[in-house]
């Protein structure tokens, strides 16, 4: 089975565990990378052509402001196809209850009929929101299986969830 880890992830300030730290390596690609490890999958970083702020509540403010007015922020690159993949592990941290307007960006512009997405979204404590009907109404034809939600302080120990999930 060909697979691909595709994900948006923040390093610099996050909450984490109730207080603001600053991250060398965000907690979705924490997640994003044992996911590539214990699969074997290719693996692609979304990356927004213009970053979000490295300030953890600029960021946020940026992130509101962005699903307020339904943005679709540019991305750096994508994928050259996603024909080769059966399986898209998509992965993502929870913003004001769904994904981070990024990731429609990128959903909107792929064809995923016939493909299984396989959502992970890392959060503080706000769940999944609804980005799993986000993503099943932005990719009609695909198949969209059960989420894995990880506490994003809790990421570096998230492999045996993750193992049991894949």
């Amino acid at each position: 089975m060909s697979a691909i880890v595709i994900f948006f992830s923040r390093r610099y300030e996050n909450y984490v565990n109730g207080v603001i730290k600053n991250l060398s390596i965000g907690n979705t690609e924490v997640a994003a990378n044992i996911i590539k490890g214990l699969t074997d999958a290719d693996i692609f970083q979304i990356k927004p052509l213009q970053s979000y702020s490295k300030s953890y509540k600029i960021c946020i403010e940026q992130a509101r402001a962005d699903q307020r007015r339904n943005a679709r922020p540019e991305l750096k690159k994508y994928p050259d196809s996603l024909d080769p993949y059966e399986t898209i592990y998509l992965g993502y941290p929870n913003y004001w209850g769904t994904m981070p307007m990024v990731m429609f960006t990128f959903l909107e512009h792929f064809n995923f009929t016939g493909k299984i997405i396989k959502p992970f979204c890392t959060n503080e404590g706000s769940g999944i929101g609804s980005s799993v009907e986000d993503i099943k109404r932005l990719c009609p034809g695909a198949k969209v299986e059960k989420p894995l939600v990880i506490l994003g302080g809790n990421v570096a120990r998230s492999r045996t969830a993750i193992e049991n999930w894949i």
